[in-house]
This record gives C-alpha cells, sequence and structure tokens, in this order.
C-alpha cells in the first residue's frame, strides 16, 4: 500500500472531513428524536402517525434528496450543509420510531410507581421512561451511526469533501489502492464509532450493566 503511505496526509485530512460531516447528524438525530418522543409522548395516536411518517423518510432516495435540499434552503448545490441535512433527516427516520416505542413501551406498573411518588408526566418521561428505554435508544444509534457514515460518502458526487472523494477519485483515475484506501478507513471509522459509542452507553446507563451481572 505504497499509495496509502505517500498520501498519508490526504488520508488524514479526507478522514476528519468526513467526521465533520457525521457528528452533527448522529447527534442531532438522537435529540430531536428524544423531543419528539417527549411531544408525542401522551397522544398515542399522534404518537403512531409520527412513526408511520417518520419511516417513510428513509425510503426518500439520497441524491434526490441531496439536490432537493439546496433548492428548499437555498445553498450551493456543493454545500457541506445540505449533507448535514439530509444525513439528520435519515437519522430521525431510523430513531424516532425507536425513541417513541422503546420510550412508550415503559411497563405500566413503573408508571405507576412513579406517578403514585408525586412525578408529573414530564417528570416520569424524563427520569423514568427515557432511562429505561436507554438501551433501546443506544442500540439503534449505532444502527444511524454505521449508516449515517457510510451515507456520507455520497456526497463526494456532488463535490463535497470526505471519505467519499477517495472513491470518486480513485475511480477517475483508476487507483484501485486510493478505492481500497478509502473502503478501509470508512469501514474503521464506522468501528470506531461504534466502539465509543458503547463505552459512552456504558458510562451513561450503568443499571444495565448490573442488570447483565445479576443474570450472568
Amino acid at each position: 500500500m505504497t499509495w496509502a503511505i505517500d498520501n498519508i496526509d490526504l488520508l488524514a485530512t479526507a478522514t476528519r472531513e468526513h467526521l465533520g460531516l457525521v457528528v452533527v447528524p448522529i447527534a442531532l438525530s438522537l435529540v430531536v428524536s428524544v423531543l419528539v418522543a417527549w411531544l408525542v409522548s401522551r397522544t398515542p395516536r399522534l404518537a403512531a402517525v409520527t412513526t408511520v411518517a417518520s419511516a417513510l423518510l428513509y425510503t426518500i432516495p439520497s441524491l434526490p434528496l441531496f439536490l432537493i435540499i439546496p433548492v428548499v434552503i437555498g445553498t450551493s448545490l456543493r454545500s457541506p450543509t445540505n449533507i448535514v441535512i439530509a444525513l439528520t433527516i435519515y437519522g430521525l427516520a431510523l430513531l424516532v420510531p425507536t425513541a417513541i416505542s422503546s420510550t412508550r413501551g415503559t411497563a405500566t406498573p413503573v408508571v405507576e410507581v412513579a406517578t403514585a411518588l408525586g412525578y408529573s408526566p414530564k417528570q416520569s418521561f424524563w427520569l423514568v421512561q427515557l432511562p429505561l428505554a436507554g438501551p433501546q435508544l443506544l442500540a439503534a444509534l449505532r444502527v444511524v451511526s454505521a449508516s449515517t457514515i457510510s451515507l456520507a460518502t455520497l456526497g463526494s458526487v456532488l463535490g463535497v469533501a470526505g471519505l467519499g472523494r477517495l472513491f470518486t477519485d480513485g475511480f477517475q483515475r483508476g487507483l484501485q489502492e486510493e478505492i481500497i484506501s478509502g473502503i478501509v478507513l470508512t469501514v474503521a471509522l464506522a468501528l470506531t464509532c461504534d466502539v465509543l459509542l458503547v463505552l459512552l452507553g456504558r458510562a451513561a446507563l450503568p443499571w444495565t450493566r448490573r442488570s447483565a451481572g445479576e443474570r450472568a
């Protein structure tokens, strides 16, 4: 892999650029999906409609969405903002249904106990239902992370920097090593982010470790 060694600076830059494209969509997807779940938590019909509507968003083809967004918001076709917004939409399509179902799926006796202790519906959601839904949200977030990192490579078709340019440039110039480098770095970035999410999940959800230990 002499090409990779000779172009280590290019690979590092492309990785940083790619990371910059995906961090915001992943974080926004989590925050917004939890807020949406809270807003619809007391209205079953609205929760059902929101779940279906968000799931349908994932059926929108990525390239047309990348092209529609700049027309709607008035950005240039090559603006990274278009990719960030599109990736956030796809992240929400995956996370919103999970956020709604996992928080609404909290065992009724647990919610009733919280109510008996004087918790308001708002307190019950944020202090009881959301923490209990944490493992399911984390699992969905890991899927969103891998999906977002993969989809972001398509941004190179529109001239947006990132690991995707290693694919387009490699195909155009017939450089197999550049293409392989792009694949390896994309997979490595996805695996690294997944490990980080697992570690963050263990730190944020310590009771899940205790439960696993008790079952063992």
